[in-house]
């Protein structure tokens, strides 16, 4: 198994929506970034854990879990002209863009900061605490996945 964290603006997509989604489950659509793109259409496999992030709030942090439940297939907001995701350049044929399915698995009580975060020393290497990462998906070690989870 792998885990991963995956981040999300609540004003956007928070954790109460994907509560409040037919089965707490949808699509992890509008990834456009290679390198995102490339975990989630390689690495990630079902039964994957991840950590749901909120980002670009008040208090940014890990607010919960998900579980991959379909892998890697293509993003369809990719080529819908109407949609905020639209890529001109991705064609159905040979798709450029790639999204997963994630179904909630459990809300923390508390919001797990990402001053709190920064401030382990058993998370130095966490790719989230490490400067100049912007990446809305990443890796979490098994080791670091326990040591957050302790946290809670």
């Amino acid at each position: 198994m792998n885990y991963w964290l995956m981040k999300s603006e609540p004003s956007a997509f928070g954790i109460n929506d994907l509560i409040d989604m037919p089965d707490q489950t949808d699509h992890w659509d509008g990834v456009r970034n290679y390198q995102a793109r490339n975990m989630m259409r390689d690495d990630m496999k079902l039964g994957d854990q991840i950590f749901f992030y909120h980002s670009n709030c008040s208090v940014p942090g890990i607010v919960g879990i998900m579980e991959v439940v379909k892998e890697g297939y293509p993003d369809h907001t990719a080529f819908d002209p109407d949609c905020t995701y639209f890529d001109p350049k991705s064609d159905p044929e040979k798709p450029r863009w790639i999204m997963v399915d994630v179904k909630f698995v459990k809300q923390f009580d508390r919001t797990i900061t990402l001053k709190e975060l920064k401030e382990k020393p058993e998370l130095e290497d966490l790719a989230l605490v490490r400067r100049g990462n912007r990446l809305s998906i990443m890796p979490v070690s098994e080791q670091q996945w326990a040591f957050i989870l302790n946290l809670v």
